[in-house]
């Protein structure tokens, strides 16, 4: 499992990993049934507090994507693709808004932004 945080984006880090995490799963970097690192493993490798993951983990599980087993550790639960697959739109839908938030917070217009988006979709023919 492969995650960047970033310290200066405005997502709080928990939230950062829960969102990487259902990409991987999404895209099929994560498989049903697979093995997660641990809590503590995960908040060492990037340099988090145990809290933080925690959180992730706690609110990944909450929305069915992962599951804890005592003993085993966490792993992606077996329905997790389908889920994830009927409200990709939702999760697309967040990732536009951060994006878009991101983009004004760098000082450019909301008509820059629409300018930009309208742009990369004529490129790929759907505008």
């Amino acid at each position: 499992m492969h995650i960047v945080i970033s310290k200066s984006n405005k997502e709080p880090i928990y939230a950062q990993i829960t969102s990487q995490v259902k990409k991987q799963i999404l895209s099929g970097k994560l498989l049903p049934g697979e093995n997660l690192p641990s809590i503590r493993k995960l908040a060492k490798d990037l340099q988090v507090s145990v809290i933080t993951t925690k959180k992730a983990y706690e609110e990944l599980e909450r929305e069915g994507f992962i599951e804890f087993r005592i003993g085993s550790g966490s792993f992606v639960t077996e329905n997790s693709l389908q889920q994830l697959q009927a409200n990709s739109v939702v999760l697309y839908e967040q990732e536009i808004d951060r994006l878009i938030n991101e983009l004004i917070g760098t000082g450019l217009s909301f008509e820059e932004v629409r300018e930009i988006f309208e742009k990369k979709l004529r490129e790929r023919g759907q505008a």
